[in-house]
């Protein structure tokens, strides 16, 4: 019976060996899986961590490019305000030239119809500078009294029934740049 017993001790021994054998062997498959998923987890770190920085230096390239952006077209509104009137300036150089000319003309001359057609010349090339700048008169006389264009200085009888709500008289001009009203005229109205 000892033989028996010592047989049945030593299968005993021989399965409690083999479980622990299949237990450690488990074991280091687990460990294997939890190192595996270790290093999955510390690549998909790394490749989070290179994207931040990529992400963060296109942000950092963005704000620059913006300031550099925002300075230059401050720069550029500074100059247009400062040399935006450049243009007309020289443009009437012409028409100040020629009424220096007019001047020495007139100390020198007595023929006041050379005159009155010297200051008719500068005066109409004023004009035609002005217009080629966009300025353009606003038409108001015989017009219906409309309150966007005319400024009404004061009502008056209108002398016919036709004339009633329209502009009799204009006291001062209205003008027009570039299609944008820049002086309302300054009218009578026919009430």
């Amino acid at each position: 019976m000892n033989t028996k017993t010592n047989k049945q001790e030593e299968e005993q021994h021989e399965e409690e060996a083999m479980e622990q054998q299949n237990s450690s062997v488990e074991e280091q498959e687990m460990n294997d899986e939890t190192t595996e998923v270790l290093s999955e987890s510390e690549q998909e770190i790394e490749k989070l961590k290179a994207q931040l920085a990529e992400l963060n230096d296109k942000f950092l390239r963005q704000a620059a490019e913006f300031d550099n952006f925002r300075r230059r077209t401050a720069k550029e509104k500074s100059d247009l305000i400062k040399f935006g009137t450049q243009d007309l300036m020289t443009a009437l150089l012409e028409v100040l030239d020629d009424s220096d000319r007019a001047q020495a003309q007139w100390a020198s001359g007595d023929d006041l119809n050379l005159h009155k057609d010297g200051i008719l010349l500068v005066f109409n090339k004023l004009n035609k500078v002005l217009q080629s700048k966009g300025l353009k008169e606003m038409e108001s006389k015989n017009q219906e009294f409309n309150a966007d264009l005319f400024e009404a200085i004061t009502e008056v009888p209108a002398p016919t029934e036709e004339l009633k709500g329209k502009v009799l008289d204009e006291i001062q001009k209205g003008y027009y740049l570039n299609d944008k009203i820049i002086r309302h005229a300054k009218v009578v109205v026919g009430k």
